[in-house]
């Protein structure tokens, strides 16, 4: 998608045909790491890796930075800490929780809402700052700002509609928020990372931050073909 001359990879995900998944560590607790070791872990089990892409902010012990649910278990607790915005991007208010409910419906809520909405998740991951709330770009956001970096977010359009954006290259936060808002028409989006993040599906490949860029990620989004079903 080209939009406010900028070039972003924009996957679209229906929860009505396809299992948003996150996942973080083997069986045996090891982390995957990449999505190329998503992508082979599905493979020992008999699953072919159709889209994938990081699932947000961790800590210097690669672990995540906040709320991390997968299948219902929360392996990280919410993160209620509110550092200075120079501390990093997690700390840039509000920062917010994006969510897969046991009913299968998606959202994105301000952190400092997420417990008052009691909400059972499947699966969710906490990262920030909110690109947009409520319809409104994030007020920290400087349109005239020159911090430069390939970014990635998500956002729910519909309950059952995910959307998750990478720009192809370097873009300001304002400008993202502004695709989220303007052309993917969402109400809340939610940053996920910047510099190191990419998009992969099986059809294009990577798209997004260069390889030379990427480091160990943590959790991972991933939808999954079983492949007897595709023979």
């Amino acid at each position: 998608m080209h939009f406010d001359a900028a070039d972003f990879r924009v996957v679209e995900v229906d929860l009505a045909h396809d299992r948003l998944e996150l996942h973080w560590r083997d069986a045996q607790g090891q982390p995957l790491a990449s999505i190329d070791g998503l992508r082979h872990w599905g493979d020992g089990q008999g699953r072919e890796l159709l889209f994938a892409t990081n699932a947000g902010i961790y800590d210097r012990q690669f672990r995540p930075l906040g709320l991390y649910v997968e299948e219902g278990v929360a392996l990280r607790p919410l993160n209620t800490a509110r550092g200075s915005a120079g501390a990093g991007n997690f700390s840039i208010q509000p920062n917010g929780v994006f969510y897969v409910d046991a009913r299968n419906h998606a959202g994105v809520v301000a952190t400092s809402d997420w417990r008052e909405r009691r909400i059972e998740a499947r699966l969710a991951t906490q990262s920030g700052p909110m690109l947009v709330v409520d319809g409104a770009i994030n007020p920290a956001f400087d349109e005239q700002s020159d911090s430069l970096k390939w970014r990635s977010g998500v956002c729910a359009r519909a309950p059952q509609q995910v959307v998750f954006a990478v720009s192809e290259a370097p873009v300001t936060f304002h400008a993202f928020a502004r695709l989220f808002r303007d052309e993917l028409g969402c109400r809340d989006a939610l940053y996920l990372d910047g510099t190191l993040s990419r998009i992969y599906t099986k059809a294009d490949g990577y798209t997004g931050a260069a390889a030379v860029m990427v480091k160990p990620y943590a959790g991972m989004f991933a939808v999954f073909v079983d492949r007897r079903a595709t023979e």
